[in-house]
């Protein structure tokens, strides 16, 4: 995918950074800020990245606006990868696939039948109030960000919004990007597998260059 512009708002925390996707030292030097958007044309495929998180009582306007600029550019459909904690789990989820999906009515009809055919698991609704033992139940996103907003609006506004999500630890989630990425591919097939097996081990995934300093340089030798 190439870089083809960026979302200019003010819900977001400023930043400004190095190329992560550098592959030479021609393009090392180039920037990147908080919210970039890629293309892929062959795939009829646009992807907003964010970098940044929400300045407070922001985030409500951020996906109102994205899903306003969503609409008015005919996109098919909104694909949202996220996470959610996995200390949240119940014990069901516990003991079933770490990965689950919400489809919003409007695009029900157009994709249901194909995630049904790969087994997947919706997200579970779950006590709105945990504390409480009667408490209604709804569908609920812990440490999931904009996730549970951008699903509600396209609830209310009819905007085809599919939400892939996995249950995640902190701590390195390079393992929790790429097996979320190898999920979406197994219903979009962007990746064609070389082999039947759509799964991911048979794919073969090209890593940011900047995920090599994700926890930083080793130790300095003269500490032994």
């Amino acid at each position: 995918m190439r870089k083809i512009g960026y979302f200019y708002t003010d819900c977001l925390v400023p930043m400004v950074g190095n190329n992560p996707y550098a592959t030479a030292e021609e393009n090392s030097t180039e920037l990147c800020i908080n919210a970039e958007v890629y293309s892929l044309p062959s795939k009829k495929l646009v992807a907003l990245q964010l970098r940044s998180i929400f300045i407070k009582y922001k985030s409500k306007p951020f996906c109102e606006k994205l899903l306003s600029w969503v609409k008015s550019s005919n996109c098919a459909k909104v694909i949202v990868l996220s996470s959610s904690h996995s200390y949240h789990r119940n014990d069901l989820q516990l003991r079933s696939t770490p990965f689950r999906y919400l489809l919003t009515p409007i695009v029900q009809k157009s994709v249901q039948n194909r995630i049904q055919s790969l087994n997947w698991e919706e997200m579970e609704k779950s006590p709105c109030i945990p504390e409480i033992d009667d408490s209604e139940f709804c569908i609920r996103i812990p440490g999931g960000g904009i996730t549970k907003t951008l699903y509600d609006e396209g609830c209310s506004k009819e905007i085809p919004v599919v939400v892939l999500l996995k249950f995640v630890s902190e701590g390195d989630n390079i393992p929790d990007a790429l097996g979320l990425v190898e999920y979406l591919n197994e219903w979009l097939q962007i990746i064609k597998p070389c082999c039947d097996d759509p799964t991911a081990s048979a794919l073969q995934w090209k890593m940011p260059s900047s995920w090599r300093l994700l926890f930083g340089s080793g130790l300095p030798p003269a500490l032994f």
